[in-house]
């Protein structure tokens, strides 16, 4: 394993957030630091804080997430944050969206190469009627820096189950954003807002997530109440 210049245990919180799995986890890291880089889908400068940044990060979300329960991860990239959270959690079924072709097979590939066979790559925008039947219902839907909070929402709940859970990992501005976002949140059928910390254990600086269940259907404008 590479270790970063970072003044804390790097193989000690692999090994407790992936366990068993750790090696996977590598093999992943190893993939973001080569083919990732290469292809344009994490930056070089990224390569250092790959594990605290990207990857732990990322599996830390594990902790908010129930046993068994299926999440689709909308607007994955390069795997962020659907592929840690499926390598830290077997038991989890993780279904990435992607519009992008060249993303699109480089996460095929990743989940390939590693035998993840509780992934599936659905190549499309989270918006589409065609997602939205084939990986809607979900219990859970994760992102990571792919939209303001509003239009993450927007993308988000239509893939959700009523009861079910967006999880929106976000930086120093998700107070903020639910603050500002509130009212049309509640519009879109969200409801118990809130801002949550995990990996606290591991990680240098905790993985901040945004919290909202999905109490409604979406209403369109003009549909009648």
């Amino acid at each position: 394993m590479e270790l970063v210049d970072e003044q804390w245990d790097v193989v000690g919180a692999v090994a407790r957030v992936f366990g068993e799995r750790a090696s996977l986890a590598e093999g992943y890291y190893a993939s973001l630091a080569s083919d990732g880089v290469v292809r344009g889908l994490i930056g070089p400068r990224e390569v250092p804080r790959l594990w605290t940044r990207h990857v732990l990060n990322c599996g830390v979300l594990g902790e908010l997430v129930g046993v068994g329960e299926s999440v689709v991860d909308v607007g994955s990239g390069a795997g962020l944050p659907g592929v840690p959270l499926a390598i830290a959690r077997p038991d989890v079924r993780v279904t990435l969206v992607e519009p992008l072709l060249r993303r699109s097979v480089y996460l095929q590939e990743v989940v390939d190469d590693l035998g993840l066979d509780n992934v599936t790559v659905v190549r499309g925008r989270a918006e589409e009627s065609g997602v939205v039947k084939e990986a809607g219902g979900a219990d859970v839907v994760t992102s990571r820096a792919v939209a303001p909070l509003e239009k993450l929402a927007r993308w988000s709940l239509p893939l959700v189950r009523v009861g079910g859970r967006m999880l929106a990992l976000k930086g120093s501005s998700a107070a903020e954003e639910i603050s500002r976002d509130r009212a049309t949140l509640a519009r879109l059928g969200a409801g118990k807002l809130g801002v949550v910390e995990c990996g606290g254990a591991v990680l240098p600086v905790p993985t901040v997530v945004v919290t909202a269940e999905r109490v409604a259907h979406h209403r369109h404008r003009g549909q009648r109440r």
